[in-house]
């Protein structure tokens, strides 16, 4: 506290410290004179300095001016840029998902940070910065609904070294962490976004590798510190982010794969082209019978493809799904099922790119990377912008796209093109917070 006598004038200052900081920009007097108005009549009341600033901070912390990040549509219908401080939060709340630092709001004072330059500059020294980390973690989990894996129950019997130590401790996170770890490396060596579909490295755990079926690893028993080393994949159906045990899993059922999930996972995620719901009076497909023992899951499927209410999402989504039907409900690889059926993992892509098996898959989906690309740009910008993007926002879209694909798709390409695009650097033409906002993906999985 301060000395006696300087108390009053002390709180003023510090509060006006304070809230520029928590309010993200230069605060008017009458904000300052009402918070200090408070803490006067705390002191009046004869409550001690630090009670009476910790009255006023948590006022401070309970504000929508602190809680809210506010996106103020233009009125005449006009484009008009961000003030500086807004543009400062948006990249500091997208690059490192908290307050913008001294430098941001420096800049941001004095009217330079939109310049198109300076706005590289900063980009590039909030790469850098060890808080990225939060952007690391954040973006890819919400990219990949990774979320999912936490609720992942694969069966306790059929899979009971999934659970490896009393009371439950599962593989869950050995799991996470190896798509994390790749956007990680993809983002900060600046690598190919196009690794995220087939890469020639991975991050495993011991645990995880003995998952994969490597035999030099002996037996891991109990929680140990996940230590992940960076190793080469010679087996192209492994690497990437699709094939990882973590989205293999959270895609399936307790004891069986789900590969309607799995399909609509590839066109939510890797093409930015979520189906619609199922309608409410579509049966689940049956549990299988003594007479259905006999038959692949692919063939158990057919009468939900019979049924017209459902022949045509199955067309766009059983090929996405029944390609990765050779990695079982843990994620592990199986050649065929219990049956001792063969898998089928054939298709067709978009009509055009047949496929037999998973490796092909993959060289089906690089040979559209360009509409990858763009679906992940759409990810990307929803991301920054904080809302669902509209059709004002294709043409931004696609000069990202088109600047990522120029540079050879480079990550770190993609990011700059984000925070220099007009969506992120101007005000909204219209109110586009709403809930209601369309999904980023502009085009039909066909």
């Amino acid at each position: 506290p301060p000395k006696s006598g300087d108390v009053k004038t002390a709180a003023r200052e510090r509060l006006r410290g304070f809230l520029s900081k928590a309010f993200r920009r230069p605060v008017s007097e009458s904000v300052i004179n009402r918070y200090t108005q408070h803490v006067h009549r705390q002191l009046d009341a004869e409550t001690d300095f630090t009670s009476a600033m910790k009255e006023a901070a948590s006022a401070v912390l309970a504000s929508p001016r602190f809680l809210y990040l506010y996106d103020q549509p233009t009125v005449d219908g006009k484009i008009e840029p961000l003030d500086g401080f807004d543009l400062a939060t948006r990249i500091s709340f997208f690059l490192w998902g908290g307050l913008p630092d001294e430098k941001l709001l420096q800049l941001a004072g004095s009217g330079t940070l939109s310049d198109p330059k300076v706005l590289k500059e900063q980009v590039n020294r909030m790469l850098a910065d060890p808080k990225l980390k939060r952007f690391c973690d954040s973006f890819p989990a919400q990219w990949l609904q990774l979320d999912r894996i936490i609720s992942s129950v694969p069966d306790k019997q059929k899979y009971s070294d999934f659970y490896y130590a009393a009371p439950d401790y599962r593989t869950t996170m050995d799991m996470m962490m190896e798509p994390l770890l790749l956007f990680e490396t993809v983002l900060i060596e600046d690598r190919s976004i196009l690794e995220f579909i087939d890469s020639n490295y991975a991050y495993r755990s011991g645990r995880l590798r003995k998952w994969y079926g490597d035999k030099s690893i002996g037996k891991i028993t109990g929680p140990v510190t996940l230590q992940f080393t960076r190793q080469p994949v010679t087996d192209r159906r492994q690497g990437g982010v699709i094939t990882t045990a973590a989205v293999m899993t959270m895609t399936s059922g307790p004891a069986e794969t789900k590969p309607i999930t799995r399909g609509a996972w590839i066109a939510g995620v890797i093409f930015n082209a979520p189906p619609e719901p199922p309608p409410a009076n579509v049966p689940p497909l049956s549990e299988a019978k003594d007479s259905d023992k006999n038959l692949t899951l692919r063939e158990r499927f057919a009468e939900h493809r019979e049924n017209a209410t459902c022949a045509g999402c199955h067309a766009k989504l059983d090929p996405l799904g029944f390609a990765l039907e050779n990695f079982d409900p843990v994620g592990r690889w199986r050649d065929g099922y219990e049956n001792g059926h063969k898998v089928d993992a054939s298709g067709v892509l978009f009509r055009k790119h047949k496929f037999n098996n998973v490796v092909e898959f993959k060289d089906a989906i690089l040979s559209e990377k360009d509409r990858f690309t763009r679906a992940f740009a759409g990810h990307m910008l929803s991301y920054a912008l904080g809302r669902g993007l509209t059709p004002t926002d294709a043409p931004a879209l696609d000069q990202i796209t088109e600047k990522t694909v120029a540079s050879g798709y480079r990550l770190q390409t993609l990011i700059h093109e984000v925070v220099q695009s007009a969506p992120f650097v101007n005000r909204p033409l219209t109110k586009t917070a709403s809930a209601n906002a369309s999904k980023p993906g502009t085009k039909e999985i066909r």
